[in-house]
């Protein structure tokens, strides 16, 4: 049998395995951490969606993604701010869920930043045309353009979502025993407890 991880009775230590790995998710593609399940509030009801990680930050609490401006979510967001993301990885036998309240990042210096930091392959998408959720007639009916050209036409589109952690919830999964614990984060910092699993 495997022995249990150095977190396993360690309140301190399972918050900051919690946040290195959602950092490991933001790095590498093949984390479990790397693609989050978003959800939002739309007309009183849950809405969810996968966006993927692009930053996480333990001490002050913030997670980042980005979208696209005219999106279902980008609307959601900016109207009810409440959300809430949550990932599993399998092979770690960890769950981690973040509560908070999102931001959005149009026309600023953290998505001028955001945007000259990422790659040209993933600028094409936020130059699609229609809008993301526009009713097609058929599933091939919307272009993408070249990288040259989403460079420039993409940015008006391009949105970052930061989110401000209010809560943080992780769970690992062992035979001999589950382990949950909690945090809650106020203007003095973050205070945890154990939770039953």
């Amino acid at each position: 049998m495997s022995p249990l991880p150095d977190f396993y009775d360690d309140l301190d230590a399972s918050f900051r395995e919690a946040w290195r790995l959602l950092a490991d998710g933001v790095e590498h593609g093949r984390s479990g951490f790397h693609l989050v399940t978003l959800a939002s509030v739309a007309q009183g009801a849950p809405r969810l969606r996968t966006v993927v990680l692009r930053a996480a930050e333990g001490g002050p609490g913030i997670l980042r993604f980005h979208c696209d401006r005219r999106s279902d979510k980008a609307r959601e967001l900016a109207a009810h701010p409440a959300c809430a993301l949550a990932a599993y990885d399998g092979p770690t036998k960890i769950q981690i869920r973040i509560e908070g309240r999102a931001s959005l990042h149009t026309d600023d210096a953290v998505a001028d930043a955001a945007w000259a930091a990422s790659r040209p392959m993933s600028r094409v998408c936020y130059a699609a045309e229609p809008a993301p959720g526009t009713v097609l007639p058929a599933g091939d009916a919307y272009t993408l353009p070249d990288e040259e050209t989403a460079a420039l036409g993409g940015r008006p589109s391009f949105c970052v979502v930061r989110v401000e952690a209010r809560r943080l919830d992780f769970l690992y999964l062992d035979r001999r025993g589950h382990r949950r614990a909690a945090w809650e984060r106020d203007g003095s910092g973050w205070t945890g407890a154990w939770l039953a699993p």
